[in-house]
């Protein structure tokens, strides 16, 4: 049960708190959001990303990112 906890605790749910944890404008995510570019994807109509992953998407980058 703690891993999943602690997994929870890691998803960033949402453009406007991806944007801030990325450091860019909600506008800019969304682009980047709806353009794949970046480690998230839509779950029942809101965006969600893993925080790990996008630190080590923008850290190393990912040219796999958003394809799935």
């Amino acid at each position: 049960m703690q891993a999943h906890t602690e997994k929870e605790a890691s998803l960033v749910w949402g453009a406007d708190r991806i944007a801030t944890e990325i450091n860019r404008t909600r506008r800019q995510t969304f682009a980047l959001l709806e353009a794949g570019h970046i480690p998230a994807r839509k779950v029942g109509g809101r965006w969600v990303a893993d925080r790990e992953e996008l630190r080590a998407f923008f850290k190393h980058g990912n040219p796999q990112a958003g394809a799935a």
